[in-house]
């Protein structure tokens, strides 16, 4: 087998790796900090919605497998070069990879732009697509980041006020001896049990902490609903990420012509090597996302979920170039300022990363591409 198509192999599989590795978890980021589910159960949660949105996106993606190709940025000659794709996609994987590692989360879209950028650059330095790239690519990834932080910041209060208004009222979830309690009454950082007796408890902790929503509407009790609706947006947010990042790692291989299998069955193996990553790579991103930016409870993980999954499955139906990270992690930037649990420094890093990721990836790809092109 040629040597370029077995590195555009490895770079495919790679980049489908690391972007389970810091993508997968993000869907179930709310679930896991507002202690709905343990870390294992969160993961398996969004190794299913990731797997179910990777399979949907043969029939509802087409528009990103083609976006993703590189076609209007640079050259077609270039689209279909097996060192270009090379490039882009091992600056991509390199990149997404090291973020992981330092469990900070990325964006892999980010990372591929730049890997297209870069590779572009690096074997067609004149010809790259200035508006095209600003345009098509860098608009949506700007903008969606902006849309999410906005709308979150909106809605929250919104329906915070809304649940004031029909007089339910909010309990905190404590933790006495690191088991979760619901308190029927809290004063001081004690819990009072119903025959007075006061016990020292740990208030709205990140393992398990948040508030709780007792009573009924139409009898229908708040906190079972809004926990239900919170694993559906959960499921829906991790389809969403499915549905747009697998055509993007997919569009390596379409572009180069590789049909030495079925592509029902490459974009199965795509969705495979995503999952791996995401079930054996994930911890760190998942604990910064889930307890290093806010605390958050269960109504506020879903209405940042609903607000994240509706933003890229529409994206992703327009054939938009939106990431999944920017939009579910701005919808938490959203909520917590509104929320006085907030880490900023960990906000400033996260987004510091963002600033980092495209500048890197090009690099990056320039130099592979280079490399490469030197050995012909």
């Amino acid at each position: 087998m040629d040597f370029l198509l077995v590195a555009l192999v490895f770079a495919a599989f790679s980049l489908a790796f690391a972007n389970g590795a810091n993508d997968n978890f993000k869907a179930v980021a709310t679930v896991y900090g507002s202690g709905m589910f343990d870390y294992v159960a969160s993961r398996n949660f969004a190794t299913v919605a990731q797997v179910t949105g990777s399979l949907a996106s043969v029939a509802l993606a087409d528009r990103l497998l083609k976006a993703f190709s590189g076609k209007g940025l640079v050259p077609d000659a270039l689209v279909a070069d097996p060192i270009f794709l090379v490039a882009v996609g091992l600056g991509a994987a390199t990149t997404v990879l090291v973020a992981t590692r330092v469990g900070l989360p990325i964006s892999t879209t980010h990372a591929l732009v730049g890997g297209l950028a870069g590779a572009g650059l690096g074997l067609a330095p004149t010809q790259l697509s200035w508006s095209a790239l600003g345009g098509s690519y860098f608009a949506p990834l700007a903008i969606s980041p902006i849309l999410a932080v906005a709308i979150a910041g909106l809605l929250y209060p919104v329906a915070h006020h809304a649940k004031a208004l029909i007089g339910l009222p909010a309990r905190r979830l404590a933790r006495l001896r690191g088991a979760p309690l619901m308190a029927s009454s809290i004063a001081d950082g004690h819990l009072l049990d119903p025959d007075g007796v006061c016990s020292a408890l740990e208030v709205g902790s990140s393992a398990g902490g948040g508030a709780l929503h007792p009573g009924s509407i139409a009898e229908v009790r708040v906190q079972w609903a809004v926990e239900r609706l919170h694993v559906i947006s959960a499921f829906s947010l991790g389809f969403a990420r499915g549905l747009n990042d697998t055509p993007k790692v997919l569009a390596l291989l379409v572009a180069a012509g590789w049909s030495g299998l079925d592509p029902r069955i490459s974009l199965l193996a795509v969705a495979l090597a995503m999952a791996a990553g995401g079930f054996l790579r994930a911890r760190r991103v998942a604990e910064t996302l889930s307890h290093g930016i806010t605390e958050i409870s269960r109504g506020q993980g879903l209405v940042a979920n609903a607000i994240s999954s509706g933003l890229v499955i529409g994206a992703s139906l327009l054939g938009s170039p939106v990431s999944t990270t920017h939009v579910s992690t701005g919808a938490l930037f959203g909520i917590g300022a509104w929320n006085d649990r907030t880490d900023w420094r960990t906000v400033g890093a996260i987004v510091g990363s963002w600033l980092g990721t495209l500048p890197l990836a090009a690099v990056l790809a320039w130099t592979v591409a280079s490399l490469l092109a030197g050995l012909e």
